[in-house]
């Protein structure tokens, strides 16, 4: 009878003891696998930053590229127009509109240029064009035989940085490609402030040209603008309309830039 209860409390003391060891090596594995976790989380860490070095250190190369071949180009039509226009003056004579066009797209085209670089080099303060400068840009677009039109609805706000310029991109492209691919037309620009969304609208009446070959190819000027819309977590509609004529509609959210990423 003694035997029996000696076996029985053995196999006790031995399942106690079976169950420490578990219990103990169960402790140890979680610690492993969260040690795991913890170098995997930091090579990952890791890995993240150098990307964003690599990245900035590209933006700051192409930068670098856009300034040597563009400033200086930007700057001698910029002087030619102006000794144009100085020499039209001196003779007494108007200054053709298109010299004046002239003068006015190089010096914006070097504004843009100071604007992307500032953006390529991360500069984080909201330089640059938005909303606000739509009236500029729609007097300009009527040098390139647009007639445009705008109207603001809605009560007017401070928008984020980046709404406000893509906002601005969106117009802008849209009213260079009704130029390039429409002739002369009438373009309606539409600004709708809502509480929590800018929608711009670009509407015109004019007819396809076709390309020297009586095809038509789909240009990037659609792509940019979506991609723009897209980063913003907005949405973006483009086509014919039925009564003739192009629409572009972009709204886009004031939350800002989209969390999750494709």
């Amino acid at each position: 009878m003694r035997t029996d209860r000696g076996w029985k409390r053995f196999y006790a003391a031995g399942w106690f003891v079976s169950g420490l060891v578990a219990v103990a090596a169960a402790h140890q594995w979680r610690a492993r696998m969260a040690a795991l976790e913890d170098r995997l989380a930091e090579a990952e860490r890791v890995r993240e930053e150098v990307l964003r070095r690599r990245v900035a250190e590209e933006q700051l190369r192409i930068a670098r590229e856009l300034h040597d071949s563009l400033t200086h180009s930007i700057s001698v039509v910029t002087m030619q127009a102006g000794v144009a226009a100085h020499l039209a003056r001196k003779r007494g004579e108007e200054v053709p509109v298109a010299l004046s066009a002239i003068q006015e797209a190089a010096g914006d085209a070097a504004r843009e240029l100071r604007e992307t670089l500032s953006v390529l080099r991360r500069d984080d303060q909201a330089n640059g064009y938005g909303l606000d400068d739509l009236p500029r840009l729609l007097a300009r677009s009527s040098h390139a035989g647009i007639e445009p039109r705008l109207r603001v609805s809605g009560e007017r706000r401070p928008v984020p940085p980046e709404v406000d310029s893509a906002a601005y991109r969106i117009v802008q492209e849209a009213l260079t490609n009704v130029a390039r691919h429409a002739g002369g037309a009438e373009a309606r620009v539409v600004v709708e402030y809502a509480v929590d969304a800018v929608t711009v609208r670009v509407d015109d009446d004019g007819r396809v040209l076709p390309s020297a070959d009586g095809r038509s190819r789909p240009g990037l000027g659609l792509v940019g603008m979506r991609e723009r819309t897209t980063a913003l977590g907005g949405e973006l509609s483009a086509g014919h309309r039925p009564d003739g004529g192009f629409s572009v509609v972009a709204r886009l959210p004031l939350g800002g830039p989209a969390e999750v990423s494709a």
